[in-house]
């Protein structure tokens, strides 16, 4: 299965591992130590997740690359795997981690698209990127131009290209259309606006209240938010809002909340308007007002970048995304939400702070 077609045998405990990957002997190796981070079970990540190591092998196939990592980050949907509760989930045991960027340290004499010292991303999901070293096929891999900081590439796949596609796919939107969302400081939250300011659209968010309020309003203005507003104010303030700015009823919404905080950007939409969930922060239903759904005939659609990848892979559709993405990250238009680094070594104090609400994104990098 071309999802999970995961290289296990230097990745973890071999001989556990390498039914699910290639089947390469590690008795010949060059004397280097890959590390991964291991889960045998769905559970607590802080209880199930260990690190362990074994020994790269000297020789690679034609179309092997041999990859160490730069930047690995540790997202929500990466601790919903673990704990069993995504919508997908590799055979155990399994290396944590669905995106990243690596540098190439040696290929296989049939490759071609990179060579060493260039830098690479997951070509599709699940290939467990927790690990330092790797060695993976070259049609899992994709590579980064030159430009692209390491912390954007690593953010690539999930944030960027999610926000990307929500913006392109569900409505025709025209530069001074709005659009709306919640979870707004997330990490897709923060890239949908920027990729809506260079779209010329008009964003209204919407953020948990929280202690460090106003500098988080600051931060998403300055990232291109016209409009921020907690939850609480939206709720109060959001229907004499727009009975004052009849100009900025959205047609578009993006919901990765759930619960009440979905009800509200329902109430809020354009007639004809359509809400796109993406997550449920929450772990609460949607509900939507039967009078919304009847006399403002709105719609709702649900989003995941993984079935997205699976219908386009290797496509032009992909190749433009990608293209686009990386060129406005290139000038600097689209960067990554502040993140702590943690070296890999001290994986349980990033598992740890990921778990929790409220916290900084997570980056795995290179203990130094």
């Amino acid at each position: 299965m071309a999802l999970i077609r995961l290289v296990f045998s230097i990745c973890g405990k071999p001989m556990a591992l390498r039914p699910y990957g290639r089947n390469i002997s590690i008795s010949s190796t060059c004397g280097t130590k890959a590390s991964s981070l291991v889960y045998e079970q769905h559970g607590d990540p802080e209880k199930v997740v260990e690190k362990v190591s074994v020994d790269i092998p000297r020789a690679l196939n034609l179309k092997d690359i041999l990859v160490r990592l730069l930047v690995a980050p540790v997202n929500p949907a990466d601790i919903n795997t673990i704990q069993g509760t995504y919508g997908v989930s590799p055979p155990l045991p399994a290396v944590g981690g669905n995106e990243g960027v690596a540098e190439v340290i040696d290929v296989g004499d049939a490759v071609r698209f990179c060579r060493p010292g260039d830098r690479v991303i997951p070509a599709i999901p699940g290939c467990g990127t927790w690990r330092t070293h790797s060695i993976m096929f070259a049609d899992q891999l994709r590579k980064v131009p030159d430009g692209v900081p390491d912390a954007e590439a690593a953010m690539v796949a999930v944030n960027a290209c999610t926000a990307y596609r929500m913006l392109c796919d569900y409505e025709l939107l025209k530069r001074d259309d709005v659009i709306m969302q919640n979870g707004a400081n997330s990490g897709v939250g923060q890239n949908v606006i920027q990729i809506a300011r260079e779209m010329g659209l008009l964003s209204i968010n919407i953020v948990r209240d929280r202690d460090d309020m106003a500098d988080l309003k600051r931060h998403l203005m300055a990232l291109g938010a016209n409009y921020v507003f907690t939850e609480d104010s939206f709720r109060k303030e959001g229907g004499a809002f727009f009975k004052n700015e009849k100009k900025l009823r959205p047609k578009l919404a993006f919901n990765c909340v759930g619960g009440k905080s979905s009800t509200e950007l329902m109430r809020h939409l354009d007639d004809g308007g359509k809400m796109v969930t993406y997550g449920g922060m929450s772990r609460q239903p949607i509900i939507i007002p039967t009078g919304v759904m009847i006399f403002k005939r709105l719609k709702a659609e649900g989003f995941w970048m993984t079935k997205w990848n699976e219908a386009n892979r290797d496509t032009d559709q992909q190749d433009i995304m990608f293209n686009t993405i990386f060129g406005l990250m290139k000038e600097g238009k689209l960067v990554a939400p502040p993140a702590d680094r943690v070296p890999f070594s001290d994986y349980e104090r990033a598992i740890s702070a990921a778990v929790k609400p409220y916290t900084r994104k997570q980056l795995l990098v290179p203990d130094s």
